[in-house]
């Protein structure tokens, strides 16, 4: 991928610019975002904790579960048809790899930089798409479900967000991340017009609209806003926690795949230093930082230079790190005008900081305390409960 094939998509150009703590006091429930308004619960991927991600099953579950948006990442169909995976490859989510009359469809594409074997959505018709059935992505995850539902389509999605909301009588947004949008260009199948022309259809078209727009990279979203006033949010991410707490850069994870194709030598943690804030708020209305930027843990080390394991299980993993305090990306954010999301939170103990002592219940009012505007779950209910003290 060439900065000459970046400009030919249409997007937006002009991209150089700039010992353990205490435990904290968790509230007992969520204190109100800066907004006024009780942080959102995002059903991420659906109620993608008990049952396959992107499914119109999983996203019915988030919603009964109290979720005020649900979570479709989008990427597109040989025909140009917008589905909901969580990436362009199917191999993890589908049984794509079961299925003979598909095993010629197996190649190797270069995605964000890495070569990348597997079934690729852009290779499949949205019929061929039909055929295939979901399954849990997560190997400690029920996978009983698996086989039973098919990928839904953005179309749908957003059908459901609607009729649910009639029936239920309260709003459910939808909250589509647009998936490798330079990988999709490349392959040309850009996402972004695409998108804009069925939210359009949805008659959601205005700032106040139940939709967010959420993306990795930053060329995709300067060229929305030049399109539409919904709501933009930069996602920020990183690929692991150092034994310190700090944050670890690794490619494809150090930093948005547009700065790779322009040049721009800043990662994600320039993104949310107080300078690379300001320059998000001109062009979205918040910032989504994986949760470790707002506030991590670090391994407790032994005399002999090892991780202690903090709760005699023979295993290092979050439960045996103890949180530090908060970073200031929080109050630098709100500086900047930016509301604030993060993700993702999970309910299994293996995934909880020593300080929560293995209750998701305590992360949740842990970080709403930060005072963040929203965040996604993969077990909404969870989520929600926490949130509203219940």
């Amino acid at each position: 991928m060439t900065k000459k094939l970046l400009m030919s998509t249409g997007l937006a150009i002009g991209l150089a610019v700039s010992a353990p703590a205490a435990a904290p006091v968790f509230a007992q429930t969520a204190a109100p975002a800066p907004t006024g308004q009780k942080p959102l619960v995002v059903g991420h991927r659906g109620a993608s904790g008990y049952l396959p991600e992107h499914t119109l099953e999983a996203y019915r579950l988030a919603i009964a579960q109290g979720a005020d948006f649900i979570e479709p990442d989008l990427v597109a169909t040989k025909d140009g048809v917008l589905i909901a995976r969580h990436e362009p490859m199917l191999g993890g989510t589908t049984d794509v790899a079961g299925r003979p009359e598909f095993a010629s469809r197996k190649t190797t594409r270069r995605v964000d930089g890495v070569e990348t074997t597997d079934w690729f959505a852009g290779d499949f018709t949205l019929a061929e798409i039909r055929t295939l059935r979901a399954k849990q992505a997560f190997a400690d995850r029920d996978p009983s479900h698996n086989g039973k539902y098919q990928i839904p389509t953005f179309q749908e999605v957003i059908d459901l967000a609607k009729a649910e909301s009639a029936r239920l009588g309260r709003s459910v947004g939808v909250y589509p991340e647009t998936k490798h949008p330079i990988f999709h260009a490349a392959i040309g199948l850009p996402l972004e017009d695409r998108l804009l022309d069925a939210l359009k259809a949805a008659g959601w078209t205005e700032k106040s609209s139940p939709v967010i727009i959420q993306s990795f990279e930053t060329a995709n979203l300067k060229y929305l806003r030049g399109k539409t006033p919904v709501r933009l949010f930069q996602l920020v991410d990183a690929d692991d926690v150092d034994k310190d707490g700090g944050i670890v850069l690794a490619v494809p994870f150090d930093k948005p795949y547009d700065f790779v194709i322009t040049g721009d030598k800043r990662t994600f943690k320039d993104l949310v230093t107080a300078e690379g804030l300001k320059e998000i708020a001109t062009y979205a209305d918040g910032v989504a930082p994986w949760k470790p930027y707002l506030m991590a843990g670090k391994q407790v080390i032994g005399a002999d230079g090892k991780p202690q394991d903090l709760n005699k299980d023979g295993v290092i993993d979050e439960r045996d790190r103890v949180l530090l305090p908060p970073s200031d990306v929080v109050k630098n954010a709100r500086a900047a005008g930016l509301q604030v999301h993060s993700w993702t939170f999970r309910n299994e103990a293996k995934r909880l900081a020593s300080d929560f002592k293995g209750d998701p219940a305590a992360e949740y009012k842990a970080f709403f305390a930060l005072g963040i505007d929203g965040l996604f779950s993969d077990f909404p209910d969870t989520a929600v409960a926490a949130r509203d003290g219940k």
